[in-house]
């Protein structure tokens, strides 16, 4: 029988760490956006209009670059402490690649590597989410 791969993706709107779970959950990947508050700045001189196209462009493709990465498990945890992952996931149920992956949305505070590490191995722990 095939075991199931289990990944878990702290993330915000600039940085996602991505934690595959395993007897020893280990951080695999760190994916941060390309529109840092310098990008921010230099896009405002242009115009307003044109700094919301650039972030918008931005969280694009920063949501691709996660994207490649769950199509390799079938069990994803989107968590962290804004309304990113909750974005990723309403593209993610759009599309039909990511039909037969389990995915879970909670809400959690900033979290340091430990703790993170903590929180995806409690909740593919529980037997609620096996």
């Amino acid at each position: 029988m095939k075991s199931t791969k289990k990944l878990g993706i702290w993330m915000d709107h600039s940085t996602a760490h991505l934690i595959e779970f395993s007897e020893n959950p280990l951080e695999i990947e760190t994916i941060e956006s390309k529109f840092t508050q310098d990008e921010k700045e230099k896009s405002l001189a242009k115009g307003e209009s044109f700094m919301h196209h650039k972030e918008q462009q931005s969280l694009s493709d920063y949501f691709k670059k996660i994207e490649k990465v769950i199509l390799n498990y079938d069990k994803v945890l989107l968590f962290g402490p804004t309304s990113a992952k909750k974005e990723l996931f309403n593209i993610l149920s759009e599309d039909h690649r990511f039909e037969k992956i389990k995915m879970y949305v909670k809400e959690t505070d900033k979290m340091n590597a430990h703790q993170r590490q903590s929180f995806i191995n409690e909740h593919f722990s529980s037997p609620l989410y096996k």
